[in-house]
């Protein structure tokens, strides 16, 4: 290996370091928000009011894990059953997130 490929690599093995490629993938954690709720959230809330599944289909995640009162539902399919069983009424269990997670700006991961 040349001077200057060992200047690159050493180079690049330092940034990738201070970008966490260093962890394992077990010690990456998932950006999960309990701020501010993002605009992609309250769409999914008006998109659960008005019943509109569309649109709902649209913002949320295929492989969603969707949380409510300590029980999970996967699936985007099985969520909207789910919800739409309740009428698109907003009841006790049909609360805003505490925390959620984006994947492709999609909602792939919702506590409430």
């Amino acid at each position: 290996m040349s001077e200057l490929a060992a200047i690159q690599f050493a180079r690049l093995v330092r940034v990738l370091f201070h970008a966490g490629f260093h962890r394992t993938h077990a010690q990456f954690t998932p950006r999960v928000f309990t701020g501010p709720v993002d605009h992609t959230v309250s769409a999914v809330m008006r998109a659960i009011e008005a019943g509109d599944w569309t649109e709902f289909a649209k913002l949320v995640h295929p492989y969603v894990h969707w949380t409510e009162d300590e029980h999970t539902t996967r699936g985007r399919t099985r969520v909207m059953a789910l919800l739409s069983g309740r009428g698109g009424t907003r009841g006790p269990s049909q609360k805003p997130a505490t925390s959620y997670e984006l994947r492709d700006e999609q909602v792939y991961r919702w506590n409430s």
